[in-house]
Parts: C-alpha cells; sequence; structure tokens
C-alpha cells in the first residue's frame, strides 16, 4: 500500500514505538490517528502536525476503540492499523514463597496483549474492508508481539503466553483476511530503547546492551518504525513475525 495519503491508526501512538511509527508514517505524508489512554497523547498530535489527530481509546473496549478507528475512518478511509498498544506484569507460576501465581495478574496481561491484539484485527480489518483495492490490496495490519514469544524469561509467564498467542495469531488472520486483500504481520521487538527502559540503573541498561550480538546497543524505536512502515508499504510480506533483536536470544532470567 502507498503510504502517502492513507490513513492509518496506531495504537499506543503517543510513545515509544508508537509515536516513532507515528513520525515515520507522517514523513512518508500519512495521516495518523493516535490511539491511546496517555495524557500526552493530544500534545504528541500536534507536535506531528495537521495530518496527526488524538482519541483517547482502551484497545481492550469495543466500543472506545471502535470510536477512534471512526476517527481514522473519517480521515480519508483507513488503510493501515500498527498495533504498538501492550505492557506485561511480573509473575512466576508459584511465587518465591511457594503461593501460586496470581490469576488477576495472568488475565490482565493476557486481556490487555491477546483481546487487544483481536480487536485491532477485527475491527480494523472491518473498516479497511469498505476500501477499494488498489494494486491487489485494501490496506494492512502490523501488530507487536516481543522475543518474549519464543524466548519467555522467569517472571514472564503471562507475558510470554500472551506474546506467543499474538505470534500465533498472525499467519491465520492474514489467511483468513486474504479474501478482502488485506495483509498482517507482526513485529517481535527485542530490547528497544523506549521510555520503559529508561527507567532502568545505567549499569542494568549497560549488562543489557551487552548481552545482544550486533550491534551491540538496545534497538532504537526509529528502528521498530522503519519495519512497520515497510511491512505496510511491501504488498508481497504478509503472515510473517520478524525478530527485531539484534540476534539477541534471551537468558533464562
Amino acid at each position: 500500500m502507498k503510504l502517502e495519503g492513507a490513513s492509518v491508526a496506531i495504537t499506543g501512538g503517543a510513545s515509544g514505538l508508537g509515536l516513532a511509527t507515528a513520525r515515520r508514517l507522517v514523513k512518508s505524508g500519512a495521516s495518523v490517528t493516535l490511539l491511546d489512554l496517555s495524557p500526552t497523547g493530544a500534545e504528541a498530535a500536534a507536535e506531528l502536525g495537521e495530518r496527526a489527530r488524538f482519541v483517547e481509546a482502551d484497545v481492550t473496549d469495543a466500543e472506545s476503540f471502535a470510536a477512534g478507528l471512526d476517527v481514522a475512518e473519517e480521515a480519508g478511509g483507513l488503510r493501515g492499523v500498527v498495533h504498538c498498544a501492550g505492557a506485561g506484569r511480573r509473575m512466576r507460576v508459584l511465587e518465591k514463597d511457594g503461593t501460586p501465581g496470581s490469576l488477576e495478574d495472568f488475565e490482565h496481561v493476557i486481556r490487555l496483549n491477546v483481546t487487544g491484539s483481536f480487536n485491532a484485527l477485527r475491527l480494523g480489518a472491518e473498516r479497511i474492508a469498505r476500501r477499494d483495492e488498489v494494486d491487489g490490496e485494501r490496506g494492512a495490519i502490523v501488530l507487536t508481539a516481543s522475543i518474549a514469544a519464543y524466548d519467555g524469561q522467569i517472571g514472564q509467564i503471562n507475558y510470554a503466553a500472551a506474546k506467543a498467542a499474538i505470534v500465533g495469531m498472525t499467519l491465520t488472520a492474514a489467511r483468513d483476511l486474504s479474501s478482502r486483500a488485506i495483509r498482517v504481520c507482526t513485529i517481535a521487538p527485542g530490547t528497544i530503547d523506549t521510555p520503559l527502559l529508561g527507567r532502568l540503573k545505567p549499569e542494568v541498561k549497560a549488562g543489557l546492551e551487552a548481552s545482544i550480538p550486533s550491534p551491540r546497543r538496545l534497538g532504537r524505536p526509529e528502528e521498530y518504525a522503519e519495519l512497520a512502515a515497510h511491512l505496510l508499504e511491501n504488498g508481497y510480506v504478509n503472515g510473517e513475525t520478524i525478530r527485531l533483536d539484534g540476534a539477541l536470544r534471551m537468558a533464562p532470567r
């Protein structure tokens, strides 16, 4: 799909990977709608200029999320969704004191990451399917998993399960939506230098950088954004999950 003139909705668009993606897409001539719960969302959209708007929306709430996508639809007909919203919450199968891991924490992370991703797929595809085909496609959806889907560490049982589910959705969704000429791909980032990692102590951050084979540094949000833009644009990439991790394979802890 051509980014110039396209309308793209970005979940988690007020910061981190989402905001970097929004900047990249605006640079390519797209209109972006930032869907987020962040209080800085309106400020982020204003920074991006007249082709950006912010809607407060919860990806786990179908009504709220659908209303946000409708705003993106009104911006010129939705052609793409980049779904960056998601988070983890550390827990174990058994905690150190021997008590079972929190079912509430498990279900919270599954709902945010898996239900949120399914909402991005089904509600995004519903609107993209209304577009006319251009060069054999109507649009594309990019989801976000994590290398935790493959290399889940101790304390990530809920997060690893959720991100593995997103990887599992990808090919099935691409096949499911092929009759509508909508592509689906997923990015599985490693350690990306987002505001979340910015809270780490310098020595911890340095240790993370040293564990990455090449390049020996944290990933940059702009690198995620470049890949997301490419996946939207490249009409022959479909049903793929691509690791973005500098060849990192996570240790058990």
